[in-house]
């Protein structure tokens, strides 16, 4: 049985003391690590609702010209620029970040959604407003022959079939960008895990 004299600390107590200031070390550096992860996740997200918002400035422009509307460009132009942003913002952080974070979701399923976000906030949702909104003004503004009874659909994408072919260009834009932040986001998740597990 070891004895210890009197005023010589234990081994446990010694390792604690030693041990204290490398924990709060390692605590400090893993804090100061997922602030910088946090701030590059936020400017991906940010830099995906721009993205969003700049498609909704395409499609406001291509929906106003096909309908000829000259009206009310400063109010349709300002919903089709915060509208896409806001929704892409919201939508990446519930369904790709939190997802991730939760541990729920695969790298596949990361880049899918990812993918999926941008195309339906970044092109299919600004294109829908843009061509609601100004389709509304060209009604009230008699822009363009109003469509038949029965056929107001169809008679607004005959209209206008020739200029949503442009919005192509921001599809594969969406596409090609959702996979670049789906990957990029699951990559700074594993760095992030493989720093909150300790080395042996």
């Amino acid at each position: 049985m070891a004895v210890y004299s009197h005023g010589q600390p234990t081994p446990s107590l010694r390792d604690a003391k030693l041990g204290r200031p490398m924990v709060i070390e390692i605590i400090e550096k893993n804090f100061e690590y997922l602030k910088r992860e946090k701030t590059s996740n936020i400017y991906g997200t940010l830099l995906l609702g721009t993205t969003a918002a700049l498609s909704g400035v395409t499609a406001n422009f291509i929906f106003r010209y096909c309908f000829k509307v000259k009206y009310d460009a400063l109010k349709t132009y300002a919903s089709l620029t915060t509208l896409p942003f806001l929704s892409s913002v919201v939508t990446y952080k519930l369904f790709v970040t939190d997802a991730l974070y939760s541990d729920n979701i695969s790298k596949e399923n990361c880049v899918l959604r990812s993918s999926l976000v941008g195309v339906a906030c970044g092109v299919l949702y600004p294109s829908a407003l843009a061509f609601s909104k100004n389709g509304r003004l060209a009604v009230k503004y008699h822009t363009v022959p109003l469509p038949p009874k029965g056929r107001v659909l169809l008679h607004w994408l005959l209209l206008s079939q020739t200029e949503m072919k442009a919005m192509a260009v921001p599809l594969l834009f969406q596409i090609s960008y959702g996979v670049f932040n789906g990957l990029r986001q699951y990559a700074i998740y594993e760095r992030a895990l493989e720093k909150a597990v300790p080395e042996d």
